[in-house]
């Protein structure tokens, strides 16, 4: 096989994997709880858009909602192990756990279309010191449908969404977040 059929079959797997999360992010799943629709993210900012709890299960097995952490200003950040841009951001996310420990909580949501059993080992690999939880579609259209990833919310002490980022941003953009809201 020469290298132009190889860089052409690179490019497709990488193409329907792209396809395949934002289909799984955006999947109904029947309930109609798009809850933050694309149009309310113009109003992020103005001190009105409350963040959708949720129940889901941890990589340990625990159950966890998001109002187990009222009182912390949070990042939710939607991912996947598969994701270069994920990768990139986990070293991030750890550092402001770890630095803003008790003030803070970053949560992990997956959203891996391989299947859950690869999150674990993947969270033992790159020692995420932060929950780690299995998302699926519904959760991610209670958030207004997580068209790509990595999407990380910043959500105040009082549950409100301050901002939504799509893609990779760099470590002083989440610092200079929290620092705001603490």
């Amino acid at each position: 096989m020469d290298l132009k059929k190889i860089g052409l079959a690179a490019l497709v797997i990488v193409v329907l994997l792209v396809a395949g999360i934002m289909a799984t992010g955006n999947r109904n799943d029947g309930e109609g709880e798009t809850i933050l629709a694309e149009a309310l993210f113009s109003e992020i900012g103005s001190d009105e858009i409350k963040a959708p709890d949720f129940n889901l299960e941890r990589v340990d097995g625990e159950v966890v909602s998001l109002s187990d952490y009222k009182g912390k200003v949070i990042l939710l950040n939607f991912w996947a192990t598969w994701c270069m841009p994920c990768r990139q951001e986990i070293p991030s996310l750890i550092k402001l756990q770890e630095k803003y420990q008790g003030d803070i909580v970053v949560l992990g949501i997956s959203m891996d279309a391989n299947g859950p059993e690869v999150v674990p080992d993947f969270v033992h690999q790159f020692d995420i010191n932060y929950p780690v939880l299995y998302g699926d579609g519904r959760v991610a259209n209670r958030f207004g449908g997580v068209t790509g990833i990595p999407t990380t919310f910043v959500i105040d002490r009082n549950f409100l969404v301050k901002r939504r980022y799509i893609g990779f941003r760099p470590h002083y953009v989440f610092e200079n977040d929290i620092k705001e809201l603490l």
